[in-house]
């Protein structure tokens, strides 16, 4: 059987700096005069099998340090909305780590200004819509999240919302409260990664202590009977990455992956590529891999892609835009 076609969809997990395929990087290297330990694409390659979240976020952070002037970002993001597009991907919000880029002397004006030009053009070159949420890093002190909001209220028109991302274990949402609090006092839109690699009551504590709107990933929402019916209850956008779980070993294979039953569940489900470059495949590559190991059907497909709009940060008229057009896709 053909592997179906891309529908009209938004992407809502999707971190810029995990698109940043092997040959860019040694090109942005070498741009930069950034030295790396890695003799070529070969050896580079060969790094990129995880062992878990860890290990796979020492080489992530490892290859931003090509990432240096505004040129660079622009580069990173227009090769992403390429290949997104040719993926069904009609708008994104895109996740960006400000505190990763500031810890190695890049000013958020110069990652701003790069991503900003890619982004203005995103819908004239390549139909895609974009915005950005800033993610605090989890495994930094809360302080630095709160002193770096202020300096992002400025550009409100492209940085949308804020998130929270990089290693779970041990650090949960609750460490955070404050930066969220303020970031809702300014009207910015607010999500966060729970239920990753940390238990359901990370996802629990996201929506109560943090009052985010979306929870990425929440695949061990699951595990909890009673915090499914909530998710369900208050219909709370779940955004999966099934090829990152399974490359993180959040998720041993991928037709154990808890897709499909949220789904059956009832919960807001959405499919996204998180890190594309890094796990193997961008969105619709992840549709089609899910549906293969899944037996997912073309009513799970659309509804995944209906769901996708629903849950994005889009005005309402627009959404319902994006709607109309999907469903007057073919299935």
């Amino acid at each position: 059987m053909a592997d179906p076609a891309p529908l009209p969809t938004a992407e809502l997990h999707l971190h810029i700096e995990g698109t940043l395929e092997p040959e860019l990087a040694l090109s942005l290297a070498a741009r930069n005069r950034v030295p790396l330990r890695f003799a070529g694409l070969d050896e580079l390659r060969r790094a990129y099998d995880f062992r878990d979240l860890q290990s796979f976020l020492d080489l992530y952070y490892e290859l931003t340090a090509v990432l240096r002037q505004p040129q660079d970002y622009t580069d990173l993001a227009e090769a992403y909305l390429a290949r997104a597009a040719a993926q069904g991907v009609r708008h994104a919000e895109v996740f960006f780590d400000p505190q990763a880029h500031l810890a190695r002397g890049v000013p958020l004006e110069a990652v701003l200004e790069g991503l900003d030009e890619a982004c203005r053009g995103g819908e004239e070159r390549h139909g895609v819509t974009v915005r950005l949420i800033a993610c605090f890093l989890r495994d930094r002190d809360p302080a630095e999240a709160e002193k770096l909001l202020p300096r992002l209220l400025p550009y409100r028109d492209l940085v949308i919302g804020v998130g929270l991302d990089s290693a779970e274990l041990g650090r949960p949402p609750e460490l955070f409260e404050r930066v969220f609090a303020r970031a809702a006092d300014e009207g910015l839109r607010r999500v966060a990664h729970a239920g990753e690699e940390g238990p359901p009551d990370y996802v629990r504590s996201a929506l109560d202590r943090l009052g985010v709107e979306r929870i990425d990933h929440g695949i061990r929402s699951l595990e909890d009977d009673a915090l499914v019916a909530r998710l369900r209850e208050e219909q709370v956008p779940l955004t999966v990455c099934p090829l990152s779980n399974v490359a993180l070993r959040c998720v041993h294979r991928l037709v154990e992956h808890p897709l499909r039953r949220m789904l059956d569940e009832g919960l807001v489900a959405t499919v996204n590529s998180d890190d594309p470059a890094y796990f193997g495949g961008y969105l619709h590559d992840n549709v089609v891999a899910a549906s293969r190991a899944l037996g997912l059907t073309p009513e799970h497909r659309r509804r995944l892609a209906e769901n996708s709009f629903r849950a994005s940060f889009l005005p309402e008229a627009d959404k319902a835009q994006h709607l109309a057009a999907l469903a007057a896709s073919r299935p």
